[in-house]
């Protein structure tokens, strides 16, 4: 069970409430169209609404315009060609003094929007400026410096300049007019990609920040600028499973896990850069601190989509992969033959080894029983304090006290990208598919049993040992990997639970998400050819007691229940009209459909049964979030049965819905 989501935060600016009825296109980097409360959607949603820009006098154009701007083209041309990561310039003081003033006043006065989130992004967008009407007489009125400075900015004059010093032919850039407000609150966000939809050619982001106090580093919001690496193609390898020669497979570009340029969101500025498949790979860092970063976000087209738009962001992560994107090959499960058994194909033996574990609640008859029911029910549940108190205190205190070490959540600034990174734990990329540490230790079972479960939390005793807490995290969530999750006992009693079948394989990973820095991005890579059953079990902040209502104990509870603050895990259904290759050319929110969404909550495992049309992702945990998001995220392989295929295809448009409940059951 779960409590209504809150009603999404307005932003600070009373004015920018909900749109009209007036037709909106995108900006501000890709965004999608939704309501109020903020729901988890889909990859980020493009439509593009054109308009040809009036004539506009050449004099009207530098008489707003700070003085040599235009003649200085030459030497910003220089600049922007020899910036990295990848050619790109930032103007400073580009209007006159007090101009921008009274555009930021119209602005906070007279424009209203919208509350937007998805997995990529959350933000408040106006509609697109191009629909706005200069001969409106009320518009003039109460906007004149706006609509002054979208025809400067569309103008030919002004185009002309960027050609140059964007380094394009004269000529280049269409009149089309693409550009909106943003007002990226406390919280909002705008992950990485590339730009790259239709004609795009040239984005600019023209900052409306109020500039007193000055904005600094640790209030966020900063456009983050990604170097890329040449991407292995998952689909080609030789007979022993190795890569290819790149020459041989692919050339694409995909961006590294954290960004190596930043620039800070200053009043009367503007960034820029030619967009490019593959290459201009940005993000919008999380505000974190409570002003607006309003900006005027647009692009300009040319008459002809860029070459090698299946290299695009957009592209990658709506190309089918069929699988071979996931964490890894599967893992056999090697089947155990069991005697005297006590429940269905657990034994005793198996029980008692099972509650070394797990709460011994779950491993009754009843409960076995009533889990069984629900999940046939529902295709999901979440079961809550899944380990016994022995092990959860000890991995709850041992996450925890890392966090507190690595400075990191309840609202504190995420400055630091390599936080938390050590041998042990390491980034995992690309940044427009994923970024989360993953634990890649290797140590043994047997040290982890006895050295680190050697301080048991109810003592004080302690124990000679030079690991780290984060490696001492890393090494009890192997443990429980290891020795539980790829168990054959644990196998059998899934079966118990779901009635899928034991498991033939499995595969999985040790992850940690970091308040202000960590997501993945649901994509088609990660579909797989056959349904699996998700098991993930979290560790945060918290008691784990949400289901038990509103306690003013338990806030860290409320906050992840709220998912205001992100961590949580999203499954959607992906377009059934995609295929391999398909090159698309915008987003679209109607090509996913959510179906589950399960909050974090401490030492609480969740179950879920994916079929191949389902993806799924992390929601990006904010930096007002209580903790980190620590979690063991298994994929298990389940062995094809050919009735229930059958009969799964005879009853599908029967249990379609009721196989895939937005909310699921809860114990």
């Amino acid at each position: 069970d779960s409590d209504e989501l809150p009603k999404s935060k307005r932003s600070r600016l009373d004015s920018l409430t909900s749109t009209d009825n007036k037709t909106e296109k995108t900006n501000d980097e890709p965004t999608t169209t939704s309501t109020s409360p903020p729901i988890p959607t889909t990859q980020a949603a493009d439509t593009t609404a054109s308009a040809t820009n009036t004539n506009t006098n050449p004099a009207a154009v530098l008489t707003i315009l700070s003085p040599n701007l235009l003649h200085n083209a030459e030497q910003l041309a220089t600049t922007y060609q020899t910036a990295t990561p990848y050619p790109h310039g930032v103007l400073e003081n580009i209007f006159i003094d007090g101009f921008l003033d009274q555009v930021l006043s119209e602005v906070k006065n007279n424009l209203k929007a919208k509350f937007k989130e998805s997995d990529l992004f959350r933000v408040y967008q106006s509609i697109d400026l191009a629909n706005i009407d200069p001969l409106e007489p009320t518009l003039q009125k109460s906007m004149p410096a706006l609509l002054q400075l979208r025809e400067t900015l569309y103008s030919g004059e002004y185009r002309s300049f960027v050609e140059r010093v964007a380094g394009l032919d004269a000529g280049t850039l269409t009149e089309e007019v693409d550009s909106a407000v943003n007002c990226h609150d406390q919280g909002c966000h705008l992950l990485c990609h590339d730009d790259v939809i239709g004609t795009r050619k040239v984005s600019y982001i023209l900052y409306l920040t109020d500039p007193t106090p000055t904005w600094t580093d640790e209030d966020g919001g900063r456009l983050e600028l990604y170097d890329t690496v040449t991407e292995l193609d998952p689909t080609r390898l030789d007979h022993d499973s190795n890569q290819l020669p790149v020459s041989l497979t692919s050339t694409k570009r995909v961006p590294e896990p954290f960004p190596v340029k930043t620039v800070l969101p200053h009043f009367n500025s503007m960034a820029y850069f030619v967009v490019q498949p593959g290459i201009s790979f940005h993000s919008v860092q999380e505000v974190f601190c409570d002003r607006p970063r309003l900006s005027i976000q647009g692009w300009y087209h040319a008459k002809e989509t860029p070459t090698l738009m299946d290299h695009a962001s957009l592209n990658q992560l709506k190309t089918y992969h069929h699988g071979t994107e996931a964490e890894q090959s599967y893992t056999p499960i090697t089947p155990t033959i069991t005697t005297n058994c006590h429940h269905d194909n657990l034994s005793k033996n198996d029980i008692q080894f099972l509650s070394e574990y797990i709460n011994p609640t779950y491993l009754t008859p009843k409960s076995i029983t009533d889990i069984q029911e629900w999940f046939e029910e529902e295709s999901s549940v979440q079961l809550r304090h899944f380990f016994n108190e022995k092990w959860a205190s000890k991995i709850q205190a041992c996450v925890l006290d890392v966090d507190s070490k690595d400075n990191v959540g309840r609202g504190k600034s995420a400055i630091d990208y390599m936080v938390g990174v050590s041998d042990d734990w390491k980034p995992v990329g690309p940044a427009h598919k994923q970024r989360f540490l993953e634990y890649v230790g290797d140590a043994a079972l047997e040290e982890i049993s006895e050295t680190t479960m050697a301080a048991d939390s109810s003592t004080t005793t302690t124990t000679t040992t030079t690991t780290t807490p984060a490696t001492q995290s890393g090494e009890l969530l192997l443990h429980l990997k290891k020795t539980i999750f790829e168990s054959p006992i644990f196998g059998r009693l899934i079966e118990n639970f779901t009635s899928l079948g034991i498991p033939i394989g499995c595969r999985g990973k040790i992850r940690r998400f970091r308040p202000g820095l960590d997501y993945t991005i649901a994509h088609y890579g990660i579909l797989t050819k056959e349904s699996v059953l998700d098991a993930t079990v979290c560790f945060v902040a918290g008691s784990g007691n949400q289901s038990q209502g509103i306690d003013a104990e338990d806030n860290d509870d409320i906050m992840w229940q709220s998912d205001d603050k992100g961590g949580f895990e999203c499954y959607i259904s992906a377009d059934e009209d995609g295929g391999e290759g398909e090159a698309a050319d915008e987003y679209d929110e109607e090509d996913d459909t959510k179906l589950l969404s399960v909050s974090a909550s401490n030492n609480t495992l969740s179950l879920v049964y994916r079929d191949p049309g389902t993806m799924r992702f992390v929601k990006y945990v904010s930096c007002g979030a209580p903790s980190s998001r620590w979690d063991v995220s298994m994929e298990y392989e389940l062995e094809d049965d050919d009735d229930d295929d059958n009969e799964d295809d005879d009853n599908e448009n029967d249990d379609d819905n009721d196989n895939h409940s937005s909310e699921s059951k809860t114990i």
